[in-house]
């Protein structure tokens, strides 16, 4: 028998070698006979080789005889079939690139999902060819007549996942083409075919109870519940010795590859829950159970814990061939979550599978949960795409490998071009885990002198496993020595290390947004700047950036900004910045920055072709500021225009807008939108009138940012240009408006941004702005704009009034400008209003106006004004503003910024954003094409129109 033997290798090893010569394509018949032949010549040199003089290697000693035998033959027998599939590669007539196409079906999923464009930017950059579709039925690629090279990679997502099963034939596909579903475990594991209920069933029955809760029995789309008996839980983070009072929920993912034989693979990354802590927190597995159990412990648990879902996933491969409904793909693989209970022990028992990952436990599953799922399905590509090369050099014409008469003869060991091609990738599995550490086969109970011949390919996936844990375990004596020498410091030194690592790679992995946006181009670590666009009623964006290592930091707008932060998105274009930083030196220093623009589009608006009515509105049915009173468009009563002007700037009023239907907002013309007094008009005062209204007048500003777009906004009025402006934050004072016959002066109040002990109280901001202004003379020529968004009280209006009586000004005139809408939105960072808030500050806003007119103050009612359009804010963070200044350069591209002109000591910068939002201009021919900037936003041209009048009564004429 050994003579016949070792004839049949010689012959097939010279066959090889002519046919390697000729380039010609070897079969896989030819190269599993030569491989097997090599380990019988292997086996036989090695159990022949005199035993003195020999050193073997380092990893043999302190193991048995029989167990350093197997590893030199396995070692020799993975080498040698290594060797001849690196020829048979290079002597292959098609190259592998011919199969690298990729279909990913993603039903539901829109191109915007993160996971989407994970698996499109990963398959990508592995060298895949990738096609996005909708459904099985949808796709090109995926019909008959493209054969074998049509694809080699078919990614079916939940949604699809029934059109994949429908169209694909599973039991007719190429050895090189792979499906991320096995159909025999998805029929095992779902509710329809009994699910977890059916296994523990036939468990009972044949007296073998499996790992698992009667209670498991039940829809696994539900979230498991605790036990009733786990109320004394500790904390999730405590290290604790098992007990009865310990009760964790875990969930563990896990990648079969193969049913039979049976081959799984377990990720390092978990989602714990216990019954104090019900929302889950992503960690890893190891670092979970060494922190619950301690040192020996923990590799018990993960011991017990491996061998629990094995037991299952071997029950539910029996069920599978008992059953006959195994549809036979060498490359398919099946993701699967098990959850897990452990509760006073180190064995947990089984409480629901499911057949995909799911992280409905985390806390913030639209972020943790994509982020982590991203994550593990990126580790999973490249855990069993790495060997993409060996499929197509195995699969050649089958005319070659018949004339070798299959495998009779050859040590006994049949193995099928199918087996074969297993083997080659568990192999390269084992020696490049990554993130995944094998589940099954399991070599805790294996014994190579209890392993017989012939060998079956069960039999060598075990010694394939068992060679490659030696090499782990001994590697990890020789590097770990050291610290395993105080096993409790092991993991603090692990996170030390980290904490202290350097951003060797400053990129992100991801950009993840809620809601998701479709970003300009599709993201790529490597691309630096991004557009996005958002629907009107998009008014508010969570970003988290995450990088590709942990040692790198995100921060947000700035060095220190967060990692993950609320956007007001307004009208327009918004930038935000998003810094990688190196967080190991006392200072972050900033490694790359990525830009992201986002562009908020305007109110949707139906231009106006034929009959239409007009609709009023007060306040939005999103925000009902005034409860109890109507809410959105209703239909305006015409009647004859007001024929007296407004006796003041705050008049009852209403928005009014042409629409052709007022129960639907989207049949309006929004461009035609216009503030409406109900009992009288506010003139409009056009230039001319205006320059004379203003001449040998000064106008004294005091308030924020809101406050300071009604003054720009009155200076380009005045000037017909503006050719000045900064988001100055202090004193600003201007003495070249209208011919030099006009001063304006400003003080930005209050100083927000100061510590509360330096910050400037409003009695010493005015007391400063008037000395700047000075001369005054006490007179209507001299007015003074006091407002902004909601810092202004009652006292606020009493100062004045004492501080002007002080100052000999008691006769000048004061404008209020009221309160306004903002910070109405939850922004991380600042202060945010709720509902009812909102609605207490109108009942301030009322009082404010109310002791306005008690002073013999004028009032601009702006909180009326911007109550209705409250979403039509432009850029900054408190979504209070309703104004921007855009620069007039024609050779500025849309996202360009606008610069910022600083004439004080003191400027704070703020947003540079650039918008698109609909311009309601006066008087557009009156402008001077010599403009530098423009104040644009309707809602603050209407208000700061209003101001006008006011100022200007007598000078006004009727000109809508």
């Amino acid at each position: 028998m050994r003579c016949l033997l070792a004839s049949v290798c010689g012959l097939l090893l010279r066959e090889a070698g002519m046919l390697l010569r000729r380039r010609s394509c070897s079969g896989p018949l030819l190269l599993l006979g030569v491989a097997v032949c090599l380990f019988y010549q292997t086996l036989m040199v090695s159990r022949n080789r005199p035993r003195t003089g020999q050193h073997p290697p380092a990893d043999v000693y302190s193991r048995k005889p029989t167990d350093g035998l197997m590893v030199e033959e396995t070692r020799s027998f993975l080498s040698a079939l290594e060797t001849l599939q690196a020829q048979n590669q290079q002597t292959s007539v098609s190259p592998a690139q011919r199969w690298r196409q990729a279909v990913v079906l993603t039903g539901r999923h829109v191109i915007t999902d993160t996971e989407v464009q994970l698996y499109q930017r990963v398959l990508q950059q592995m060298g895949y060819k990738v096609q996005l579709s909708r459904y099985a039925e949808t796709s090109s690629l995926l019909r008959p007549k493209q054969g074998i090279s049509g694809w080699s990679l078919l990614v079916c997502l939940s949604s699809s996942e029934r059109s994949c099963l429908r169209r694909v034939s599973f039991s007719h596909l190429q050895n090189h083409q792979r499906v991320n579903l096995l159909p025999g475990l998805m029929e095992v594991f779902s509710d329809a075919g009994g699910g977890l209920c059916q296994l523990y069933t036939r468990s009972h029955l044949s007296g073998s109870e499996l790992p698992m809760r009667p209670y498991a029995c039940g829809a696994t789309n539900q979230k498991p519940q605790f036990p009733e008996d786990s109320t004394g839980a500790k904390s999730l983070f405590q290290a604790v010795s098992p007990s009865p009072a310990f009760v964790a929920m875990v969930n563990v993912y896990v990648v079969v590859t193969s049913v039979n034989p049976l081959t799984a693979f377990l990720h390092d990354i978990s989602v714990v829950m216990t019954n104090q802590e019900q929302t889950g927190q992503s960690t890893q597995l190891k670092s979970f159970l060494l922190q619950q159990f301690g040192y020996a412990a923990s590799h018990q648990a993960l011991g017990q814990l491996k061998k629990v879902i094995g037991d299952v996933l071997q029950a539910a491969a029996s069920t599978i061939m008992k059953d006959q409904i195994v549809k036979r793909c060498v490359l398919c693989y099946q993701l699967l979550t098990f959850t897990l209970l452990f509760s006073g022990s180190i064995s947990p028992v089984i409480v629901q599978v499911d057949s995909d990952w799911t992280f409905s436990a985390l806390s913030d599953e639209s972020f943790d949960g994509q982020i982590t799922k991203d994550l593990i399905l990126e580790d999973t590509l490249h855990f069993l795409l790495m060997s993409h090369d060996h499929p197509s050099s195995i699969t050649q014409a089958k005319t070659e490998t018949q004339q070798y008469g299959g495998c009779r003869g050859t040590f006994g060991v049949c193995l099928s071009e199918e087996e074969l091609l297993l083997l080659l990738q568990f192999n390269q599995q084992m020696k490049t885990p990554g993130a995944f550490q094998l589940l099954y086969p399991s070599t805790s109970s294996f014994s190579p002198s209890s392993s017989s011949h012939p060998l079956n390919v069960s039999d060598l996936l075990l010694r394939i496993s068992f060679y490659y844990e030696l090499q782990k375990n001994n590697s990890f004596r020789t590097d770990q020595t050291e610290v395993l020498t105080n096993q409790d410091a092991a993991l603090p030194i692990d996170l030390k290390a980290e904490m202290k690592g350097v951003c060797v790679d400053p990129h992100l992995r991801q950009i993840y947004t809620d809601p998701p946006l479709s970003l300009t181009p599709p993201f790529n670590p490597w691309v630096k700047e991004y557009r996005a666009e958002v629907t009107f009623d998009t008014v508010m964006v969570r970003i988290r950036p995450e990088p590709v290592s942990s040692t790198c930091h995100v921060h947000l707008d700035e060095h220190r900004g967060p990692r993950m932060a609320n956007f007001p998105v307004g009208l327009g274009n918004s930038r935000i910045n998003i810094l990688v930083t190196d967080g190991s030196r006392p200072e972050p220093v900033v490694m790359t920055i990525y830009t992201l623009h986002v562009f908020r589009e305007s109110r949707p608006s139906l231009p106006m072709f034929g009959d239409h009515v007009m609709c009023g509105f007060v306040q939005d049915c999103g925000l009902l500021v005034q409860p109890g009173h109507p809410c959105g468009l209703e239909p305006l009563i015409t009647s004859q225009s007001p024929a007296e002007s407004c006796s003041s700037g705050h008049e009852p009023g209403r928005w009014v807008v042409p629409c052709l239907s007022c129960s639907d907002n989207r049949t309006c013309d929004w461009r035609e939108v216009a503030w409406r007094p109900d009992s009288c008009y506010h003139p409009l005062v056009d230039c001319p009138q205006l320059q004379d209204c203003m001449a040998d007048r000064k106008l004294l500003f005091i308030g924020d940012s809101t406050n300071r777009g009604m003054m720009y906004f009155l200076m380009e009025r005045v000037n017909s240009s503006l050719e000045d402006w900064g988001k100055a934050h202090n004193t600003l004072v201007y003495r070249n408006l209208n011919g030099g016959r006009t001063l304006i002066s400003y003080s930005y109040y209050p100083q927000f941004w100061l510590e509360m002990s330096q910050r400037p109280t409003f009695r010493q901001a005015l007391e400063q702005l008037l000395h700047r202004s000075r001369p005054l003379l006490n007179s209507p020529q001299t007015v003074l704009v006091v407002g902004g968004v909601q810092w202004l009280n009652t006292n606020h209006l009493r100062v004045i009034k004492e501080m002007l009586d002080r100052e000999g000004l008691s006769n000048i005139e004061v404008v209020v400008k009221s309160l306004g809408m903002g910070f109405h939105l939850p922004v991380d960072g600042i202060r945010s209003l709720s509902l009812r808030e909102v609605q207490e500050l109108y009942k301030e806003n009322q009082n404010i106006i109310t002791i306005a007119k008690h002073y013999g103050y004028e009032v601009i009612d702006t909180f009326s004004i911007t109550m209705g359009r409250y979403k039509e804010f432009l850029q900054g963070r408190c979504a209070c503003h309703f104004h921007e200044v855009e620069k007039l350069d024609s050779s500025k591209t849309s996202y360009d910024t606008t610069p910022t002109v600083s004439r004080t000591k003191s400027t704070k910068p703020g947003p540079r954003l650039w918008s698109q939002s609909a311009m309601l201009d006066t008087d557009q021919g009156a402008r001077s094409n010599a403009s530098s900037y423009h104040v644009r936003g309707p809602v603050n041209q209407v208000y700061s129109e209003i101001l006008l009048s006011r100022l200007c009564p007598k000078t006004t004429k009727l000109n809508t």
